[in-house]
């Protein structure tokens, strides 16, 4: 039997850079010719992905897993619109974001591309091949052109649902992509684009202070059912104004204690070293007498409109004791 070489190491240390993509070209380059690549294929060690790339991890992407794997499949379907249409190819709209590290992205996005000059050769394979933007700008990210953030976030905004498009820009400005006035050019470049006029009153949502996906979702949730929080981040400090803890979310109660939401993502706080700290930051603020404290997963958002009901729910609540201390009625109905 006869044994077939091992693929050339400097080849796989390309692949890992693309998500564990690589072309026909690289393969070239690198001695690994077309019948080799088909035997690999063959013995499926290999996926042939679309003409001339190639996926070489042998488990599906639906079934891999990680604790960023989610990531991992945005990223690798940004690689696959640019090694598809070659070494000019510019990754945009949503395959820019995820290249730049912008989260919020929903779990499946479409692979495309663009090519300068407004070029088009044609999609396929479920590959978008759309047209330039005039006068859109690029950046590089690992040797690639990619949209610039404002351009990125004014091609996928008007693509999205409200939730992730406020996300996306609400990360963009966290990671100090994007400040104030370049979102405000981002949606000056969205207008016009089909879908745009749905999201006008989005762009005035973004939050730079949000850390997290989750954490734009609960604020809009909050938002939606008339509870927005007071404060974002919210710095808990002891009787002595020692720092104790800081919370994502925040309403001020009617007797003067705050109420902190704690949103908790699994790719976040899922190690033991990050749940020993979820721990011990939740033990010290249960432990302050100004802070009640209420803990949510994005099981518990992934439910629209959960979040904002039970915020509304323990406000309500809170105001209804502050009325019963004071001597205070309510107004009756009807």
């Amino acid at each position: 039997m006869r044994h077939l070489s091992p693929v050339p190491e400097e080849l796989l240390v390309v692949a890992r850079r693309q998500e564990g993509l690589v072309s026909a070209a690289q393969c070239d380059e690198h001695g690994l010719r077309s019948h080799r690549r088909s035997r690999l294929v063959e013995q499926r060690r290999w996926t042939q992905v679309t003409r001339g790339v190639y996926d070489t991890d042998p488990v599906p992407p639906d079934r891999r897993e990680g604790p960023a794997v989610s990531d991992h499949r945005r990223r690798r379907a940004a690689w696959v619109g640019l090694l598809a249409f070659g070494p000019e190819a510019i990754a945009v709209g949503p395959c820019a974001l995820a290249l730049l590290g912008v989260q919020g992205l929903p779990l499946q996005i479409t692979a495309q591309a663009a090519l300068p000059g407004g070029r088009a050769t044609g999609s396929r394979d479920g590959i978008l091949l759309r047209q330039f933007d005039d006068g859109m700008t690029v950046t590089r990210v690992a040797d690639r052109y990619v949209a610039t953030p404002d351009w990125a976030l004014a091609q996928t905004v008007p693509e999205v649902a409200r939730r992730y498009a406020v996300a996306l820009m609400d990360s963009a400005r966290h990671r100090g992509l994007l400040d104030a006035r370049g979102l405000d050019r981002a949606h000056d470049m969205a207008r016009g684009r089909r879908g745009v006029a749905r999201t006008h009153s989005w762009w005035e949502l973004s939050d730079r202070r949000s850390e997290s996906p989750l954490e734009t979702f609960a604020r809009l949730d909050c938002l939606d059912a008339g509870v927005p929080p007071d404060d974002l981040q919210v710095v808990i400090s002891g009787d002595r104004g020692q720092f104790l803890a800081r919370g994502d979310l925040g309403w001020r109660t009617p007797d003067g204690r705050w109420l902190i939401a704690e949103i908790d993502g699994a790719e976040v706080h899922g190690s033991p070293h990050a749940l020993f700290a979820d721990r011990r930051r939740q033990n010290l603020l249960v432990a302050s007498r100004g802070v009640a404290l209420l803990r949510f997963t994005a099981r518990d958002l992934a439910v629209v409109g959960r979040v904002g009901a039970e915020i509304r729910t323990f406000l309500d609540g809170a105001r209804g004791s502050a009325r019963s201390r004071t001597g205070l009625r309510p107004p009756s109905v009807g």
